[in-house]
Parts: structure tokens; C-alpha cells; sequence
């Protein structure tokens, strides 16, 4: 082959292709290492980017209010109310505009969810432009436009809405306010002319910027003494909202970026290594090459691209299996309104892979310069042994060991490649790393999913619902049937049945309220219990399970966002019924905007205004056969029209999805860091093998080779497994305040502390794991190689 057409355009390309193809397991090593890394993180960089954008934009596009302020009418001077404008940081005020709690009676004369209707002339406005979903507005008085937001009856367009007191109103429209500013709204005369109606007054706020809790916090109190004293009965902020949208996002991202963070971490270290060890390895080829002609730059440009094609190869891999694993968290955290993408950006793919395959070029570029630079004569006159002496000193050290003479040998032998040896200790330290992480991130997505579990303990579930004309699908229009309660009098039968079954230990009743609460505008779920024994509630992170009546029980984010704090004192209005009630818990609950409150109002549980009884929950004393008691149960129980059944206790979805994300993405990872030990083992073993073939030629057998491998990377793994245990849980310790600041809610302790001695003694000893099966097959390679080959080899 002539020099010329060597320095042909060409000939980088020739040697690139000729060194991929050669050195298939260095491919395949930089393609998965990079593949992993690429789609955790365009998964994790999908989350936040659907977490953020959708809701910012709408929330810029319908100018949302940043604080909704609930009046009580005429308490304020026009003049003083209107001044509140000119706050520091107001930009744009609505309203004052009337407002009225409803209770929208159901079938059977029950009440349902309270209704929170406000009086606007029009949709729009400088402040909570509404989007009309179906329907019209109001043009005519008695008319009304309901939310999609609200956590009620589905109300079809024509049908008539009738409040308990007596009014009714007829449904023109379905619309929707990115911030949740109300449950329904209608003209400002027909709020007024209800019975409650135009005794309170809503007027909405927005402010420069994106405030966050603590300027939010300072924005209600500058409202509230620019006011008279009590005409200021609560506030609504559109973190409320924002923390609904946002939630499942910004939860699920910090870990994704975690895992993204060590395939990134991984990639550089193997990368680095895989490169230095093809350099080292084809001293004798880069001299001939340079003998040949190619420039120190063709040098560099043909290692750099040795391993940018199988990188880019693994990228455009990871960027099609993130946006596949990203669909199902998108459209968990779709969010109605927020225009939710279940597709990933086109920048968050370009990003991830561009900045990946950056960073491989970096991490190749320090072994390609020394290619670069090593001149021919050089090259070709050092062979790929170590340089004489390097580890001699752990040969000297490890001779005094009372072990067999190959086992000596193997632990000396990391030594003689002192940075190659140290890039496999970080490989396998990283993959330690990773399933450490994912082993207490699985065992905190579970502690989550369970934290909301009241009923932990509670083996049997009663619904007392009763299907009219003999069942579901029946009866009435259409063929169905709609459930309807019991009644006073069959409800205290149930009871007594429950109590009297042999085998019943305790039981507690659920029901719910939507109602107002003082400091909050809008309407608030209370999330009623009673019974012989309360619920025994869900994890804790301040306070108390609620032990008595008059108790209420909140999630962080309700205190954040109202101002209240434990031991303050409440009052919850549903059904007519005010109950003033002492926090006494901050529960730490996820979902549902962190609104929601639990408590023991004996009041608004009694009476004929009380709601129905959503679910009773049963616990058997030990030893009762369910089956048995079931049966009995349910004979009992058989004149009222209900039935009891085993409780089910279902993982929460997105759960699942985290757990088996982890799963995945750590199997990726230790499989990146096997094939990473693999490949330096493989490299050191065929730079061994002369001397390995004057071991077989003194004695040695085939058994002692592989001893002699393998034990080369003993002290390899329990290092690797020993810095890696405690670098997992550091990260853990670092990645979940980050998941509960996307909860808005610190994390209990059954979330954070999920390491146990016995686990992380045998995740350090999974390092020695992966160590050994990595080095298997160079092991098994060297026992088999004959030794006159091994001898004749250079």
C-alpha cells in the first residue's frame, strides 16, 4: 500500500472503521454505557420541561391570578379595597366580584360537594381569562358555568342544578381557570339575588415575576392590613394549582437526573479508560501509522472517532428509548388545562445527546493527545508491558502473604497499572453507587405510595351503598341504576352488625365534606372519620394522628399556603354547620394540591345535612378466619342490601412505574460497569500473556490461571463495593428533599430512613459481584490459551 493513498482523504476513515470492527467489545462497551446515560436523562429532562412549560405558558396566555382574595362584602371601602391595587408588585386587579357557597343537592335529596359560585359579567378580563370548554356563558339571570375542576357531579349541559336551600340553576356552560379561582361562576346579579348571595366578594391579584411561597406569604400580609380588620376571610395562591401540575414532574425528575448523573459520571470513567487501553494496547500500530505518514492530528481525530461512533451509535439509542419511557410519566402528569405534551421536546433530545457525545469527546480527547503525541520510534520500540519496576514494591508486600503463590501474584497485580486500575475502582464504584440508590429510591417510592394508607392494619372493607331495583344496571333510565346511602335508622343497623360479628376488633367510618375554611378562599375536601377506633393515619411529619373530636389534621402544603401553623384553631363551615377545630398533624399526603384536610367534627357528621358514609373500615382480632368471618358478616347484612368484601390495597401506578425505571436503569448500569471490567481484565490478561504462558510452561495450572485473574480484581471490587454503599446513600440523602420540595412537604421518616445493615452488606458485597463476573471470561480465556502461543506472543 503506497504512503499516498495512506494520506488520502480517506485514510483517517479507513483506520476508524478498521478499529471499531476490531475491537468489538470496546464498542460495545462505549455504545451501552452511553445509552444508559442518555435516557435516563432525556426522561428526567422531558418531566421537568412538562412540568414547567405547560403550566407557565397557560398560566401567562390566561393571565392567572397569583392571589384570590375572599371578602367579606362591604367590609371595605371601595376606596381602601381599590388602593390594594397599588400594592408593591400588583400589576392587575379584578373584581370585586360577589360570591356564595352552594351545597347542590343529589338524588335522594343528599347533599353534595359544596360549590364555591362567583358572579363575573364576562369570562375575560386583566386578571383569570376563562377558556369556555363546551357551552356558552351566561347571558340570561339563573344561568350558570360550571368548572372542570370540580370535585363534584358531572353536570351536562341543560341539566338544573338545585341547591339544599331551595335555588336552582340551569348549566350553559362548562369552562376552565388555570389557577382554580372558583367552582362556578355566573352574572353578577344572580349570585346576588341567591339566599347567601352577596354577602362575600372575591378580588383576584397578579404580581410581577413568578413569586414563590416566601413572596407569596408576603403579598397575603400586605393585603391583609391594608384591609380592615376581618374583612380579609382567606386567600387562594396559584401555587395551589401549580403544585397539582407540576407534582408527579418534579418529584419523579431529581432522581432520573440522578441516575443521568452516573451514566454521565460512568461515560467519562470507562470512556477514558477504554481509550488509554486502546492506545496502550496498539503502541506497535500507532508507530507504523505514523511510520506511514499520519500526522499527530490524524492520530487524535482517528482515537477520538473510535469512540464517538459507538457513543453517537448508544445516544441516538438512549434518545429513542427515553422518549418511549417518558410517555407514561408524561400522561401521568398530564394535567387538564395545562396543555401537557405526551411527546419529548426536540431540545430536551438535542440537548441530552448533543452534550453527552461532548462529553465522551472530552473524556477520549487526553488519550487520544498521547497517541497524538508519541513519536514513531518511540511507538514501535515499547512494547505493551507496564514499564519495569511499576508495582513491585505490592509484589515485595504480598510475598510475605501465608497464600498460594498465584493468588499472591493476582493481588499484586492491579498495581502494575496504578490509573487503569483506578478507573475500574470508579467504574465499579459507580454501579455500586446505582444500585445502592435504587435500592432505597424503590424502597421510598413504595414508603410514598403507602404513606396516604389511614387504614394500614384494616383487612375488610363494608360499602354502604344500596343498588335500587334489585342492582347495578337494574333499573332506571337506560338500564342502570344509581347507588343511593342508607338511611339513619339502616345505618345504625350496619353498625350494630358490624360490632356484633364474632371476630370484629374495631372498625372507623369514612365520609367527606367540601366546605369553607377560614383563611382559605374557595372550598376545602375534609376527609371525615368516626368509629370505635380512628383510622390509624397515614406517615407523619409533625405532630399527631388525630386521637379525638375537634381535631384536624393538614398536609404542609395547606399550612404553607394558608399561613396556619399546628395548634392554630380553624373553622370549617359545611351544610349550614360551623365547627371550630385545633390542628393538631401535619400528615404528609401527595396529590390533590396538598389542600385537603382529616379531621374528627363530630357536628358536621350528624343531623340531616350530614353526608352519607363513603366506606367502613374493619379490623379482625387475631387469629379470625377472613373467609369465615366474611361469610357471617355478610349474612347479617343481607336484609340491608350491602355486602362487606376484603380490603384491596393497590400500589399507586406511577409507583410502579418509578420502581421498575430504577429497576432498568440500574441493570443498565451494572451491566455497563461488568462490561467495563471485562474489558480492562480482557486488556490486561493479553498484556499478560507471555508471562502467563511461562507460568503454564514452570507448572501453573489451568485452575491457578483463573485463581490468578480473578483475584486481580478482588481488591478491585471491595473497594469499588466499599465506596460505593456510602456514596449511594449520600446520594439518596441528597436526591429526596429534592422530591419532597416538589411535594412542598418535608419527608417522614419512613421515607428517608429505608436502610437496613444486612442489604447494604450485600450491596458492598455486589461490587465483588460484578468484579467476578466481569473477569470470568478473560479468566477462562487465559486458562484455555496454549502455552507455546502464549510464549511466541509480543
Amino acid at each position: 500500500m503506497s504512503r499516498h493513498r495512506l494520506l488520502r482523504r480517506g485514510a483517517v476513515a479507513t483506520v476508524v472503521r478498521a478499529g471499531v470492527a476490531r475491537r468489538k467489545l470496546h464498542t460495545l462497551v462505549l455504545a451501552l454505557v452511553t445509552l444508559a446515560a442518555v435516557t435516563s436523562a432525556v426522561v428526567a429532562g422531558s418531566l421537568l420541561a412538562a412540568s414547567a412549560a405547560p403550566f407557565d405558558s397557560a398560566f401567562a396566555r390566561q393571565r392567572g391570578a397569583q392571589l384570590a382574595l375572599r371578602l367579606d362584602a362591604g367590609a371595605a371601602a371601595p376606596d381602601r379595597l381599590a388602593g390594594t391595587g397599588r400594592l408593591p408588585g400588583v400589576t392587575a386587579t379584578a373584581g370585586p366580584f360577589p360570591s356564595a357557597t352552594l351545597t347542590p343537592e343529589l338524588t335522594g335529596h343528599q347533599p353534595g360537594p359544596q360549590l364555591y359560585l362567583v358572579g363575573r359579567p364576562a369570562p375575560d378580563g386583566p386578571v383569570d381569562d376563562l377558556t369556555m370548554v363546551l357551552g356558552h356563558w351566561p347571558t340570561a339571570p339563573g344561568q350558570v358555568v360550571v368548572s372542570t375542576s370540580y370535585n363534584g357531579p358531572d353536570f351536562a349541559l341543560g341539566s338544573t342544578l338545585t341547591t339544599t336551600a331551595g335555588s336552582t340553576l340551569t348549566v350553559v356552560g362548562l369552562a376552565s381557570s388555570i389557577t382554580g379561582s372558583a367552582d362556578a361562576w355566573a352574572l353578577p346579579a344572580t349570585v346576588t339575588a341567591l339566599p347567601d348571595g352577596g354577602r362575600q366578594e372575591q378580588q383576584l391579584y397578579r404580581y410581577t415575576g413568578t413569586p414563590d411561597q416566601a413572596r407569596i406569604d408576603a403579598d397575603r400580609a400586605a393585603l391583609t392590613a391594608a384591609l380592615p380588620a376581618g374583612a380579609a376571610l382567606g386567600t387562594q395562591s396559584y401555587l395551589d394549582a401549580k403544585l397539582v401540575a407540576d407534582e408527579n414532574g418534579q418529584s419523579i425528575a431529581p432522581f432520573l437526573l440522578a441516575f443521568g448523573g452516573l451514566g454521565l459520571a460512568m461515560s467519562v470513567i470507562i470512556v477514558a479508560s477504554v481509550v488509554s487501553g486502546a492506545v496502550s494496547a496498539r503502541l506497535s500500530r500507532i508507530g507504523v501509522l505514523k511510520a506511514l505518514g499520519f500526522t499527530p492530528g490524524q492520530v487524535v481525530r482517528a482515537y477520538l472517532m473510535q469512540a464517538l461512533l459507538p457513543a453517537a451509535l448508544g445516544a441516538l439509542l438512549g434518545v429513542l428509548a427515553g422518549n418511549v419511557l417518558a410517555v407514561p410519566l408524561l400522561r401521568e402528569d398530564q394535567q387538564t388545562g395545562a396543555g401537557t405534551s405526551l411527546t419529548v421536546s426536540w431540545w430536551v433530545d438535542a440537548l441530552v445527546g448533543g452534550g453527552t457525545l461532548l462529553v465522551v469527546a472530552l473524556a477520549a480527547l487526553l488519550p487520544a493527545l498521547r497517541a497524538g503525541r508519541l513519536s514513531a520510534v518511540a511507538a514501535l520500540s515499547v512494547g505493551r508491558s507496564p514499564r519495569s519496576g511499576r508495582g513491585r514494591w505490592a509484589h515485595r508486600l504480598t510475598a510475605r502473604l501465608p497464600l498460594p503463590r498465584p493468588v499472591r501474584y493476582g493481588l499484586a497485580g492491579p498495581f502494575a497499572r496504578p490509573l487503569r486500575s483506578a478507573a475500574l475502582v470508579a467504574a465499579v464504584a459507580a454501579g455500586t453507587v446505582a444500585a445502592t440508590f435504587a435500592t432505597g429510591l424503590t424502597a421510598s417510592a413504595n414508603a410514598i405510595g403507602g404513606s396516604r394508607d389511614v387504614a394500614a392494619g384494616y383487612s375488610v372493607t363494608v360499602d354502604p351503598l344500596v343498588f335500587p331495583a334489585g342492582g347495578p344496571g337494574q333499573g332506571g333510565p337506560g338500564g342502570g341504576a344509581d347507588p343511593v346511602p342508607l338511611d339513619t335508622a339502616q345505618e345504625a343497623r350496619l353498625v350494630a352488625a358490624v360490632k356484633a360479628q364474632p371476630g370484629t376488633r374495631t372498625y372507623f367510618a369514612v365520609t367527606g365534606v367540601q366546605g369553607q375554611v377560614s383563611g382559605v378562599s374557595g372550598t376545602v375536601q375534609a376527609t371525615l372519620y368516626s368509629g370505635d377506633s380512628l383510622a390509624t393515619g397515614p406517615a407523619m411529619v409533625a405532630g399527631h394522628w388525630l386521637t379525638g373530636p375537634g381535631q384536624v389534621v393538614a398536609a404542609q402544603h395547606f399550612l404553607n399556603s394558608t399561613g396556619h401553623r399546628l395548634g392554630d384553631t380553624l373553622t370549617v363551615t359545611a351544610g349550614g354547620t360551623s365547627v371550630r377545630a385545633v390542628i393538631v398533624g401535619t400528615a404528609f399526603a401527595s396529590g390533590n394540591g396538598g389542600m385537603g384536610l382529616s379531621a374528627d367534627l363530630p357536628e358536621l357528621q350528624d343531623g340531616p345535612t350530614a353526608p352519607p358514609v363513603w366506606t367502613y373500615q374493619v379490623a379482625l382480632k387475631p387469629g379470625t378466619d377472613q373467609a369465615a368471618y366474611l361469610n357471617g358478616l355478610n349474612a347479617a347484612l343481607a336484609p340491608l342490601g350491602v355486602s362487606a368484601a376484603p380490603r384491596q390495597s393497590e400500589t399507586p401506578h406511577l409507583v410502579l412505574i418509578v420502581d421498575a425505571m430504577a429497576a432498568m436503569l440500574t441493570a443498565m448500569l451494572l451491566l455497563v460497569a461488568g462490561l467495563g471490567v471485562l474489558n480492562a481484565v480482557l486488556l490486561d490478561t493479553r498484556e499478560k500473556v507471555r508471562d502467563l504462558g511461562i507460568c503454564k510452561a514452570v507448572g501453573m495450572t489451568p485452575g491457578q490461571v483463573i485463581a490468578l485473574v480473578l483475584t486481580s480484581v478482588v481488591g478491585v471490587g471491595l473497594v469499588g463495593g466499599a465506596l460505593g454503599v456510602p456514596g449511594g446513600m449520600a446520594l439518596h440523602a441528597l436526591i429526596m428533599p429534592m422530591v419532597g420540595h416538589g411535594m412542598d412537604s418535608p419527608l417522614p421518616t419512613v421515607v428517608t430512613a429505608v436502610y437496613h445493615a444486612p442489604e447494604l452488606l450485600l450491596l458492598g458485597a455486589g461490587g465483588l459481584a460484578v468484579t467476578l463476573l466481569g473477569a470470568a471470561l478473560p479468566a477462562g480465556w487465559a486458562a484455555r490459551a496454549r502455552t507455546a502461543q502464549a510464549l511466541r506472543a509480543e
